[in-house]
C-alpha cells in the first residue's frame, strides 16, 4: 500500500499541521512515512502545502508529483493542484471555500464542507481535521484510531476540550 498525499491551502488553515498529524499517525500505525512542507512568502494568508507519503514499504523520495489523494482547502489550491492528481486518484474539496468543480472524469471527487462542519462543532480551527477524517475514511491509508491517538501527542499543549473537538471533527469528516 502506497498513498501519496498533497494537502494545500493558505497559511492559517492548518495545512502543515494536518500533514504533520497524518505523518505521525502513519508512524503510530506502523507505516513508513515522509512529510515535506512548502510555504509561500507570507506567514499567514500565503500559500501553504505539504506532501505526505504513507506506505507499507520504505519510501524512496518525499516528493509527490502525482498525488493519489489531494486535499484542497481553498480555490487557488484547487486551480494549482487539481491537474496533478494521478488518474484513479481522489480529490477532496473543502466546498465551504471552493466553488470550482472538477471536470475530470478519471478521478473520484469527495466534497467536504469542512469549514461548515468545523463551525458546527465549535471552531474553524478544526476544518483541517474534518478533511483528514474524510481522507482516512476513503483511503484507508491510516487507521482512525491511530490519528485519534496521535492528537494528544502532536498537540501536546492543547486543552482537553480542543482535543475532543478535533476527535469529533475526524469522525464527522469520515461521514463524507
Amino acid at each position: 500500500m502506497y498513498q501519496g498525499i498533497i494537502v494545500a491551502g493558505f497559511g492559517g488553515q492548518g495545512v502543515i499541521s494536518m500533514g504533520i498529524m497524518l505523518a505521525y499517525a502513519g508512524m503510530v500505525d506502523n507505516k513508513h512515512v515522509t512529510f515535506f512542507p512548502a510555504y509561500g512568502a507570507e506567514m499567514r494568508g500565503g500559500t501553504a502545502n505539504c506532501s505526505v507519503i504513507v506506505s507499507t514499504d520504505e519510501v524512496d523520495s518525499p516528493v509527490v508529483g502525482q498525488p493519489d489523494s489531494l486535499l484542497v482547502m481553498n480555490e487557488p489550491s484547487f486551480a494549482k493542484f487539481e491537474p496533478t492528481i494521478r488518474p484513479g486518484g481522489r480529490l477532496f474539496i473543502n466546498t465551504s471555500l471552493v466553488s470550482s468543480k472538477s471536470k475530470r472524469k478519471d478521478i473520484q471527487v469527495i466534497d467536504v464542507p469542512a469549514n461548515k462542519v468545523a463551525e458546527e462543532i465549535g471552531t474553524l480551527k478544526i476544518a483541517n481535521m474534518v478533511m483528514a477524517g474524510a481522507l482516512i475514511k476513503h483511503t484507508g491509508a491510516i487507521a482512525r484510531d491511530a490519528i485519534i491517538k496521535s492528537l494528544g501527542i502532536v498537540y501536546s499543549r492543547a486543552k482537553p476540550e480542543m482535543l475532543k473537538m478535533n476527535e469529533t471533527a475526524i469522525k464527522r469528516g469520515g461521514e463524507f
